[in-house]
């Protein structure tokens, strides 16, 4: 069954795993939702995968899903993906690695050890992720939105 939600129902399971149940009433039990373009596309491109990870579905764009299947897919989002957005650098203990960097996320402000210059990575022109010394990802969607002294900051490591 590798359609789109359309015709197809989502709800909770009385444990809290997601259920999909398809045009032909086949039911996928504990689906998981993966998002093809985490980043750059995250509301677009949204697989729901079964527990063997095969694909059981294929959602286009989940801002066209009706409300409760819409707020089921973010949930699931919600309780897995752990990935907060930078909105300035405060402070860096050095421009060598390893450094100790103090920022401000959309999740609040933080501290974090970058080990090294490649543990940042440039995903397009103004996107970066920064992986810590603890392996979580911090995400930096648009540098120029950053203020001065945060782009001045990451230029010394770029």
């Amino acid at each position: 069954m590798n359609t789109n939600l359309t015709g197809c129902k989502l709800n909770r399971n009385t444990f809290g795993k997601l259920i999909a149940t398809g045009k032909d009433h086949q039911i996928h039990e504990g689906v998981i939702p993966v998002r093809a373009f985490p980043v750059t596309a995250p509301g677009e491109g949204i697989s729901l995968v079964d527990n063997h990870g095969h694909e059981v579905v294929w959602i286009d764009n989940l801002a066209e899903l009706p409300e409760m299947e819409r707020n089921l897919i973010e949930e699931e989002f919600a309780s897995r993906e752990f990935m907060p957005e930078i909105k300035r650098i405060d402070k860096v203990s050095s421009f060598a690695t390893p450094s100790i960097w103090q920022v401000q996320t959309d999740r609040g402000n933080t501290q974090f050890t970058l080990k090294g210059e490649e543990d940042i990575r440039r995903l397009s022109l103004s996107t970066l992720l920064i992986t810590d010394s603890n392996g979580i990802h911090f995400l930096v969607r648009d540098r120029s939105v950053l203020d001065r002294h945060s782009n001045k900051l990451l230029d010394r490591f770029l």
